[in-house]
């Protein structure tokens, strides 16, 4: 069993910023990727960033400049930080981890957390 929980969504004021955590745990040989999704209502799950083990880091537009991805790898756990945030950015943010196992490489999720942004 793998479990992925987030932290630190909430309530911010535009052109605040918040730090998201995510945890992966259980039953795992080696994380090799982590990543930060959000959805807003009404939208698709998109993809804000992601970061490998090796440390390839890659953003979506929308969030370059304002969002940096880290990570600890020794406790499987990857950060958000989030600053200059606007109203648009308001949405449930996903954490993903894509962990080996003994059954092999799959993909987990996290349950969400809502991050809003006050104009």
């Amino acid at each position: 069993q793998v479990q992925v929980v987030e932290s630190g969504g909430g309530l911010v004021q535009a052109g605040g910023s918040l730090r998201l955590s995510c945890v992966a745990s259980g039953s795992i040989f080696y994380v090799s990727a982590m990543a930060w999704y959000r959805q807003a209502p009404g939208k698709e799950r998109e993809l804000l960033a992601s970061l490998t083990t090796r440390g390839n880091t890659n953003y979506a537009d929308a969030v370059k400049g304002r969002f940096t991805i880290s990570r600890d790898n020794a406790e499987n756990t990857v950060y958000l930080q989030m600053n200059t945030l606007k109203p648009e950015d308001t949405a449930v943010y996903y954490c993903n981890a894509r962990v080996v196992t003994m059954r092999g490489e799959d993909d987990y999720w996290g349950q969400g957390t809502q991050v809003t942004v006050a104009a």
